[in-house]
């Protein structure tokens, strides 16, 4: 082994340290800043890398991509906004998985991929990769607020059979041809393309976390298969720990959903089966003033946030009225539902850029046996992670997924900007008891409200 495959093999593995490093240490809050910093030193240690392996001669084109694609990055992170961060990862990560399929679909069309077992794993990251793509970009456009209800054909899961078998059947024909016809290339890729579409189109707002975290192990596994094919070890190593990750990340999510990921993807939540048959009765409003007197003289409120919260940009007046009641002597702790938002970590990343210290914030299983204990819950913006009806009625769609149980405190505030029902589609049966009260109106503007009538309130 020459001098320069030594040093390149070397830097390979260093990355590969780097990676797991750095996943590793974004495993918590505390070292999450840290585990990103690794991580990025580890991908810009194999970007650099790329620049001397042996036969490589486009480093024009290579600074021009790196100068234009990090540029546009840079800026991005820079202007997104904390709500957007779900789209700008649902983008991300389609990039990714589209790269996989455009790098395979160059290899096969200057007949690079020779063998049956490279053209058999350049056929499946092909595949993968233009699925996750199409579908990533179907989760922007429902998350951006661009395609606003699911959309779902009919026979809709015989149709996505028949796609997947076109699909794997012009693969196999790629794979014995051994170098395919151009027109067989494109009607593969097209195929894959709509199949991603038509995958992830019925899938409604509930099940979006899961549905990002999948695509996001989809993109994983077609790098990694890619990687092999075009025999790079960083392309592997990233391929594989983002493959692995993803998927333990999504079983762990579906669990938190107590819902199969075949049961997500091929059923998925949409609220038509409770269309007129939700709960009954009448939703009792709360003023500022009352909801303020409720938690002051309280002596321990639970807060749950929710996507409304985020819509709102209110963590921060959020975390300002929390501070005011742990003055009067209140105790306040923050409670969050693993499949809350619309990310994986959606809520805690919130809370930590609004300055919540990490030992206030409580996962389900922490904080569910406190919620009879507590005076107040109060519940911003959140819908289906808060429904008891996952607990009691096996007809819901939701039935038998985890929730936090703010409908055992002694009362509920709910902050809400209307009466309709969640993003899911699905009525909240927590909004009707007795012992659960509306504050209608924006997170943002319920929230200040609130604050200066506890401000008003002291000494």
């Amino acid at each position: 082994m020459s001098i320069q495959l030594l040093i390149i093999n070397i830097a390979y593995f260093v990355v590969a340290v780097l990676f797991i490093l750095g996943l590793k240490a974004m495993s918590s809050p505390v070292s999450a800043r840290k585990g990103i910093l690794w991580a990025g030193v580890g991908m810009v240690l194999a970007t650099l890398i790329t620049f001397a392996t042996p036969d490589m001669h486009n480093y024009v084109l290579m600074i021009v991509a790196i100068v234009l694609g990090g540029g546009v990055a840079w800026y991005m992170g820079k202007v997104v906004k904390m709500t957007d961060m779900p789209q700008m990862v649902a983008v991300y990560n389609g990039m990714g998985g589209g790269a996989a399929a455009a790098i395979a679909a160059l290899e096969f069309a200057r007949g690079d991929v020779t063998g049956v077992m490279p053209t058999l794993l350049a056929v499946l990251g092909s595949l993968i990769g233009s699925v996750a793509f199409s579908g990533s970009c179907i989760a922007f456009a429902k998350l951006q607020g661009i395609m606003k209800k699911a959309w779902r054909l009919p026979a809709q899961n015989a149709v996505n059979a028949i796609l997947a078998l076109v699909a794997l059947g012009l693969g196999a024909v790629i794979v014995v041809s051994g170098k395919p016809d151009p027109n067989l290339l494109i009607a593969f890729y097209v195929i894959s393309l709509i199949l991603g579409v038509v995958l992830t189109s019925p899938i409604g707002g509930a099940d979006m976390p899961v549905v990002i975290s999948l695509l996001n192990a989809f993109t994983g596994l077609a790098v990694g298969l890619e990687g092999y094919v075009l025999g790079n070890p960083a392309l592997i190593i990233a391929g594989i720990v983002v493959g692995a990750s993803g998927t333990l990340l999504t079983q762990l999510m579906a669990k938190a959903m107590n819902r199969p990921i075949s049961n997500i993807i091929f059923t998925p939540i949409t609220g038509e089966a409770q269309a007129g048959s939700g709960p009954q009765g009448t939703m009792k409003e709360v003023s500022g003033m009352d909801a303020a007197a409720m938690m002051r003289y309280a002596q321990k409120v639970i807060i749950v946030p929710g996507y409304g919260m985020a819509v709102a940009g209110a963590q921060h007046k959020v975390w300002e009225m929390a501070k005011l009641l742990e003055e009067a002597g209140v105790e306040v702790k923050f409670a969050i539902h693993p499949v809350a938002g619309r990310m994986p970590g959606h809520m805690n990343v919130l809370l930590a850029e609004a300055g919540v210290p990490y030992d206030q914030i409580f996962d389900l299983e922490e904080i569910n046996a406190e919620f009879p204990l507590a005076d107040v819950a109060l519940v911003i913006g959140a819908n289906d992670v808060v429904n008891p009806v996952a607990r009691t009625d096996k007809s819901s769609p939701i039935y038998g997924m985890p929730i936090l149980d703010c409908d055992k405190a002694q009362n509920v505030i709910v902050i809400k900007r209307g009466k309709g029902a969640g993003y899911s589609g699905i009525e909240n049966a927590l909004f009707f008891q007795e012992n659960c009260s509306m504050l209608y109106g924006s997170a943002q503007q319920a929230v200040a409200d609130v604050i200066t009538h506890i401000k008003g309130m002291a000494g």
